[in-house]
């Protein structure tokens, strides 16, 4: 109800063009069609788009709560990267902080891998929690680098043996990305992909 009121009030409109009824149109896009690859240790991280512009825009208002901003990003991903993926590959989201989610109302890294999931025809495995405080907005990038050991896996007998591509919004120096995958990875699973909608 109260979802629906806010917007009535704020109705949904394109973050490049202000185009009423959808969060990113498709003339807002990203106009390079080509999939940046990138590099992180044994990780190789596809990014579907550079982190500017309307993308941005879009990326940032999933973060402030705005759900709908989800479906045009997890499309725009499901499309441009994780279609290409071999079918038996299962999605596994990073997880936001227990507070990020409390303000949003959801977790984005959750609801990003689900319909993404739904988009490309891929399985998603809830299978990581982030411990709490140890998010990584405001940290600079030395500290983001030597974070390590801030996530859980909660489903060790699922991920045993799983090929897995973690899905995120945004990469910057990759250590959360690495620290998910080494996670998994002492459970058992097979991790060589990450999946995010744009690079910074």
């Amino acid at each position: 109800m109260y979802r629906r009121l806010l917007d009535f009030v704020f109705p949904t409109a394109c973050s490049g063009c202000r185009i009423p009824g959808v969060a990113l149109c498709e003339g807002c896009l990203p106009r390079t069609s080509s999939v940046r690859r990138l590099r992180f240790d044994t990780l190789l991280v596809l990014a579907a788009g550079p982190y500017a512009g309307a993308l941005r825009k879009t990326v940032l208002a999933f973060k402030r709560g705005e759900r709908n901003a989800g479906e045009p990003l997890a499309t725009f991903l499901a499309e441009r990267v994780a279609s290409r993926l071999p079918a038996d590959v299962v999605l596994v989201p990073v997880p936001t902080v227990r507070q990020r989610r409390r303000e949003r109302g959801y977790d984005q890294g959750i609801r990003l891998a689900q319909l993404c999931g739904r988009a490309s025809g891929h399985e998603v495995l809830v299978a990581l929690r982030q411990r709490s405080g140890t998010g990584q907005r405001g940290r600079n990038r030395a500290a983001r680098l030597r974070a390590r050991g801030r996530f859980l896996c909660t489903a060790p007998e699922l991920v045993d043996g799983l090929s897995i591509a973690l899905v995120d919004d945004v990469v910057t120096t990759g250590s959360t990305l690495r620290d998910c995958a080494a996670t998994l990875e002492a459970c058992g699973a097979i991790v060589t992909t990450a999946l995010v909608v744009a690079y910074a």
